[in-house]
């Protein structure tokens, strides 16, 4: 099932439309169109629409949240969308777009871990206070699937954080043209590879994860990982705490602060609503104080600056994408026009 992605974001309700009119659907897209879609449909928007013959919705293309995919189930649950036809997926360009996916016909599941071990480079399963809740995908027979030291090029057992590596045939030989990025890029080569495990060459993916109990978790990019007091953050992790608050776009950046340190900020897009200036600005005080609470107990994390402003403010790439290099520069040039100056 098909759709433009203008016509897509200038009205949500058509994608869930176009599924309800087609016998057994089968449609994509990345986690925000989900949570688009979960947030700007109406019940008069569906007043109708029936669900229930839908056969997959594939969830992929930027790390899939699972607090999305709950609020996606749960808003349309009532329209007969099953949980289980939601499929979680992982993949990139280099690997023909597919890697891995969650178990067919079951809900996708949760994990929830201990967020100051993951932060460490360990997986540590938790229950509580102080998670990061991860989708799990089932590791695929093809493509091999292995997780790197990314520095020593050595295996890492379960439950150690690294780098996703990948060989198969749906792996591209290189990029066109760009001999030196492709020998970078689908050269890896693993040292004492463990029994059943190519030597070479391998897909570096350039994405965190690990793998425990059979099954791989993904953290993110790898070159978007915050380090902030010598720990690594998943920006993704970070951002999805403050979107369970202000429901819109946000971007977790780390700048130079004193003392050769990076210090966290979070550039913040909201609604500058009340009904007097007064007002409005006492709303935007109580969010930065429950967005820096939650930050605080769920990450462990004190954030240097909340810079709260207008939407349409963070810049994004064509596909909707948090440009966060584009934010850090921004900031430090103090661009962005603050809605509580």
């Amino acid at each position: 099932m098909l759709t433009s992605p203008v016509s897509f974001l200038q009205r949500p309700a058509r994608w869930m439309h176009l599924m309800a009119s087609d016998f057994h659907a089968f449609s994509a897209a990345p986690n925000f169109a989900f949570e688009l879609a979960a947030r700007r449909t109406t019940d008069d928007d569906m007043a109708g629409r029936d669900l229930g013959n839908i056969l997959t919705i594939l969830s992929g293309s930027e790390r899939v949240q699972a607090a999305t995919i709950k609020r996606f189930a749960d808003r349309f649950a009532r329209f007969n969308l099953q949980e289980r036809v939601i499929r979680p997926s992982y993949g990139l360009a280099e690997a023909t777009v597919y890697v891995a996916t969650s178990k067919p016909g079951q809900p996708p599941e949760t994990v929830d871990f201990d967020t100051e071990s993951l932060s460490a480079g360990h997986a540590k399963p938790c229950a509580g206070g102080g998670a990061t809740s991860l989708i799990s995908y089932m590791l695929p027979r093809s493509p091999i699937v292995r997780i790197v030291d990314s520095d020593t090029c050595i295996e890492c057992p379960d439950g150690t954080v690294g780098e996703i590596w990948v060989h198969g045939d749906n792996v591209a030989n290189g990029y066109w043209q760009k001999p030196d990025e492709s020998e970078r890029t689908f050269g890896g080569k693993i040292v004492t590879p463990s029994p059943g495990t190519p030597e070479g060459p391998w897909l570096r993916t350039g994405d965190s994860g690990f793998v425990t109990d059979g099954k791989m978790f993904i953290i993110g990019r790898i070159k978007d990982l915050l380090i902030v007091y010598g720990r690594n953050h998943s920006p993704d992790d970070i951002e999805a705490t403050i979107q369970e608050i202000t429901r819109g776009r946000c971007a977790a950046i780390s700048v130079p602060g004193d003392r050769s340190t990076e210090k966290l900020v979070a550039i913040i897009e909201l609604k500058k609503r009340g009904d007097s200036d007064q007002d409005a600005m006492a709303r935007l005080g109580a969010i930065k104080r429950e967005v820096t609470s939650a930050l605080s107990s769920s990450h462990g994390l004190s954030v240097a600056d909340l810079v709260l402003v207008a939407p349409g403010s963070i810049p994004i790439t064509t596909s909707g994408k948090v440009r966060r290099g584009a934010c850090v520069e921004q900031y430090r040039q103090d661009q962005f026009a603050r809605l509580d100056a």
